[in-house]
């Protein structure tokens, strides 16, 4: 079981990291300097393009890690799969309470008629902050599988 499951946490943990990292070095520059009816069409667009991906991802990084962290070979790569699997844990907590909801008001909307406070409303610096924070969350994890890894070969 272990030579399937640390691959796939790793494929996993790697593609959750990877589309959260050029979500911050690529998306979220984009979005940050639209004008607000572009930045609402283009982020529901972004935000319907990750979902189930995303959540499967991190789902599996925090699932196999946890069976990792129980049963893996030596203390030090056990409390990296256990501390991997508390970063993924981090990252969908974040994604959940964050992000997900700003996703799905900005969803809402409709582009040409914005609501008339919406620059009072606008949620970009918000979600940015937490979208920082879920691509550490995320990388943090991936590089604690990695040394787990590479401490069990």
């Amino acid at each position: 079981m272990r030579e399937v499951l640390v691959p796939l946490v790793v494929l996993a943990n790697g593609l959750a990291a990877g589309v959260l990292a050029g979500t911050q070095l690529g998306g979220w520059p984009l979005l940050r300097g639209l004008p607000p009816d572009r930045y609402v069409h283009a982020h529901a667009f972004f935000a319907t393009r990750y979902d189930p991906f995303m959540p499967v991802c991190l789902l599996v990084t925090l699932l196999g890690d946890a069976v990792l962290g129980a049963t893996g070979h030596g203390p030090a790569v056990r409390a990296l799969f256990l501390a991997a699997a508390l970063l993924a844990l981090c990252t969908v907590a974040v994604s959940l309470t964050k992000n997900v909801p700003v996703n799905k008001w900005v969803r809402s909307l409709d582009p040409d008629h914005l609501p008339g406070d919406f620059a009072e409303r606008d949620p970009r610096r918000h979600w940015g902050r937490w979208n920082r924070v879920r691509t550490l969350l995320s990388a943090h994890a991936l590089v604690a599988n990695c040394v787990a890894v590479g401490l069990s070969l």
